[in-house]
């Protein structure tokens, strides 16, 4: 009697739709539904009832009864269709595609439903266009900007989300286009840090990689103004104007590898200008009271990077010429400043050590003895113009200068020490009352006593007042410096002193059972003296890094050979290698000359003393900036210390810190990465690519993934009969985040270098595709970004491995990636998800994605 009467009620319902009576009609349909249970009366209810709430344009209703209807019965056309025109409505495109899909499937000669497939298509299509389209976005940051009634915080993250776009090519064209640049000088005028600093970022990603717009923004910022933002305390601020200055400087010099053609190119034809009036207003900083430290040491910074030549094989060493000429004398102004003096320019404890291998760099770039001889010239003049017997501040000055290119180009400096009156006044210092008078003097003569010549001077008149000064100064830092200037000959009794005082000799481990035996036959037993525990340890090491116990160990490295025995260099290893423990100690032995004192005894010496060295160089080429650490071209000498100890015999910290060493190292150039090559050193990075060891494996991965960007290294893995891509295809799949960063980061590269390894990733393992997904779902944005390169260059690669990636649910990832809103964090994921659905479209594969 139910279903009878349901059936009754369906027909009711229908004689009210064909009315237009729609109300009355879904109640039939409703109370239809509570009376049967008969699946196909069931799903033609809900069909009905979907039609019902079309008409009434209640869409969600609509697609849910029609969902409802198709839960019974899949192949339901009419409920597909209507579920298919809800979904339109509801704005939710790509699944009604997908449903209107499925009934021109089933009913391919139906052609409503083909037209509506069109009509879908086209809508996709243009959605997609204004989802990507940055005149979109560029135009709503732009409203919000030039409102003058905006809240502080809407401001802020519009001027956040410009950040993002200027560092797409498209969006900073736009910005461009849109008079973007007078709006980021508004926003400069502001003077609020936070609209400052992401108005400077803005423009540092708009330089980035074109010319003209670098060129325009530099005449319409003014290099005084970027100079000036940089002069300032704040250290992000400073770092962000530097990042603007050096994205300036690669596009004007086409440091940023990209080709320029035509009206771009006749737009920069004198760029050589531009970057001449950047260098001038950089060396002015240097010599200026009114650059802060962290200002200071950017535009160091900067100078040291793009002044001298990369590569001596170029001849052109024109830049270095004009800045020796025009600012030698502002460079040796800020190696000459005495901290404790009221005339101190504002430093930081690395400003002079920067400027210090700025000369280096300099007299290391010039190419013959003429060249070298003007640059000696000016040192001369500057130094011997400094000396005034009424000015013992001038005084001090000239013997600091001196002091900081000794520690620079060596020999240099040994040509100024035997300038008239410079030895003499280094003594005649020590004399002095005042303790930076003392200072100065005793660090200078340390730096001079490595000689043996000069070292006999030292002995025959100033051992009585280095004494003297010994014995009544209470400042430790003095202390340590007398007593090693003041007799070369005790360097091994001061050597074994400091090795004791660091505990850096070599201590058997005490086996428990062996102690209680020893006992037991009572023999005596060594006990550990309170004061050898590490806490007493650590603050001797603390008090001695403060007294300044670096620059006296690299002024005893420096020495002569007949002074400086294999014993005692074995001694001085050691105890670097105690300094250097501490991660947060190892920036001011590197500020201290330290990092270039331990090449040679890594490289001679006994055979413990070398592994010791070669150790403390990993600790400090593992974290610091290779280019300050090792300058010049002594940076490949420490490649070899650094694969010596990757041998199985070595311990496996340091086979550890080595690898960090070198993976820092490899980052730098190609250059290095070949002298890595002919050390012999792949193998033995691939071998702990291998190890159960976490630490191990993972610093050997991302050893690797720096090294890839070799082409000798990518023909290894491209060779045939070896599971060098299975490997790191496999680590891409570990739990250990840091392997998985590393290894994406390996596979990226080498998938984006050759297209036969995007094949060859496919076949090595079943596993490869489950892998990617997981790397584009990872929640570490820097594995997910890496992953989704991998799946860009797969996409580039070949149609064929396109529709692959398409068909699975890598597609789904990728449009959920694609529809983020622009983040500053996400910026290059997003981006990158959306050139990979781009290239879809551009293969025709996909319609049903927004």
């Amino acid at each position: 009697m139910a279903e009878a009467e349901a059936v009754q009620l369906k027909e009711e319902g229908n004689q009210h739709f064909q009315v237009q009576d729609y109300k009355a009609a879904e109640k039939s349909y409703n109370q239809a539904l509570k009376l049967t249970k008969d699946k196909a009366l069931l799903a033609t209810l809900y069909r009905n009832r979907a039609a019902c709430a079309l008409k009434t344009e209640s869409y969600i209703q609509a697609a849910s009864d029609a969902s409802r209807a198709i839960d019974i019965n899949s192949s339901d056309v009419k409920a597909l269709y209507r579920r298919c025109q809800a979904l339109e409505h509801l704005g939710k495109l790509d699944q009604a595609f997908k449903d209107v899909q499925r009934c021109a499937t089933l009913e391919p000669r139906n052609q409503n439903f083909q037209e509506t497939l069109r009509r879908l298509n086209t809508s996709i299509q243009e959605t997609l266009r204004v989802q990507f389209s940055t005149d979109l976005r560029v135009q709503k940051m732009f409203e919000i900007l030039l409102d003058e009634n905006s809240e502080a915080e809407k401001l802020e993250k519009a001027t956040n989300n410009l950040i993002v776009l200027g560092r797409e090519d498209a969006g900073a064209e736009k910005i461009f286009q849109n008079n973007g640049v007078a709006l980021l000088l508004q926003l400069l005028d502001t003077q609020r840090p936070e609209l400052v600093l992401a108005a400077v970022r803005t423009l540092s990603g708009m330089c980035t990689g074109h010319r003209s717009r670098a060129t325009v923004i530099l005449h319409a910022v003014r290099i005084d103004r970027i100079c000036s933002l940089m002069a300032v305390e704040n250290e992000e601020m400073s770092l962000a104007v530097c990042n603007l200055l050096q994205s300036i400087i690669d596009s004007l010099s086409g440091e940023d590898k990209r080709q320029h053609r035509g009206k771009e190119e006749a737009l920069v034809l004198d760029s050589k200008k531009d970057l001449k009036l950047i260098t001038s207003h950089l060396l002015d900083m240097l010599a200026s009271k009114k650059v802060s430290g962290q200002g200071r040491d950017q535009a160091l910074n900067l100078l040291n990077k793009n002044i001298p030549r990369k590569d001596l094989a170029i001849h052109d060493n024109s830049r270095t010429i004009f800045v020796v000429d025009n600012g030698l004398r502002k460079i040796l102004k800020v190696v000459g400043q005495v901290p404790d003096l009221p005339s101190c320019l504002p430093l930081t404890d690395n400003s002079r050590m920067l400027a210090s291998v700025l000369i280096n760099k300099l007299y290391d770039d010039l190419r013959c003895d003429p060249e070298r001889d003007h640059f000696r010239k000016i040192c001369e003049e500057y130094i011997t113009g400094k000396f005034d017997p009424q000015d013992m501040d001038k005084n001090v000055s000239a013997i600091q200068t001196v002091s900081g290119i000794l520690q620079g180009p060596f020999d240099l400096g040994n040509q100024l020490l035997g300038l008239k009156g410079v030895m003499e006044m280094m003594v005649a210092l020590c004399g002095s009352e005042r303790e930076q008078d003392q200072l100065v003097a005793v660090e200078a003569l340390i730096h001079a006593s490595t000689k043996l010549s000069r070292a006999s001077f030292i002995i025959t008149n100033g051992v009585s007042l280095l004494k003297e000064i010994y014995k009544t100064t209470k400042n430790e830092k003095i202390k340590i410096r007398t007593l090693v200037s003041s007799d070369k000959t005790i360097l091994y009794s001061v050597a074994t002193i400091l090795v004791n005082c660091t505990n850096s000799y070599d201590v058997k481990e005490v086996i428990p059972e062996l102690v209680q035996l020893a006992k037991f036959s009572k023999q005596h037993v060594p006990e550990e003296h309170p004061k050898d525990k590490k806490d007493f340890i650590d603050m001797r090491v603390k008090r001695l890094l403060k007294a300044g116990v670096i620059s006296t160990l690299t002024c005893m490295v420096k020495a002569d050979s007949a002074i400086l025995t294999n014993q005692t260099k074995e001694l001085l290893a050691r105890v670097f290698l105690a300094l250097c423990d501490n991660p947060k100690d190892r920036g001011t032995i590197v500020a201290q000359g330290g990092g270039k004192a331990l090449i040679p005894l890594a490289l001679e010496g006994t055979d413990v003393g070398k592994v010791k060295a070669a150790h403390a160089l990993a600790k400090i080429a593992a974290i610091s900036n290779p280019d300050i650490a090792f300058p010049g071209e002594r940076v490949y000498e420490v490649v070899r210390p650094l694969v010596r100890l990757l041998d199985t015999e070595r311990d496996g910290l340091q086979n550890y810190e080595a690898l960090l060493g070198l993976t820092n190292l490899s980052a730098r150039s190609d250059k290095l990465r070949q002298k890595i090559i002919k050390e012999k050193a792949l193998p033995d990075i691939e071998n702990y690519m291998f190890e159960n060891h976490d630490q191990l494996r993972q610093a050997a991965t991302e050893c690797m993934c720096n090294m890839v960007a070799n082409k000798e290294v990518q023909e290894r893995f491209l060779a045939d009969g070896n599971d060098r891509l299975k490997l790191v295809v496999l680590l891409c799949g570990e739990d250990d985040d840091k392997v998985q960063n590393a290894a994406a980061g390996a596979l990226a590269m080498l998938t984006a270098a050759h297209k036969k390894l995007c094949f060859k990733m496919t076949q090595v393992t079943t596993q490869w595709l489950e892998i990617l997904q997981r790397l584009c779902l990872h929640d570490q944005l820097s594995i997910q970004h890496r992953g989704l390169v991998i799946t860009y260059n797969l996409l580039s690669a070949d149609p064929e491995l396109a529709k692959k990636l398409v068909e699975s649910e890598l597609l789904e990832i990728l449009t959920v990636v694609g529809k983020m809103e622009p983040e500053e964090k996400k910026e290059a994921v997003i981006q990158t998800a959306r050139e990979c659905l781009i290239k879809c479209m551009d293969y025709g594969f996909i319609k049903p994605v927004s």
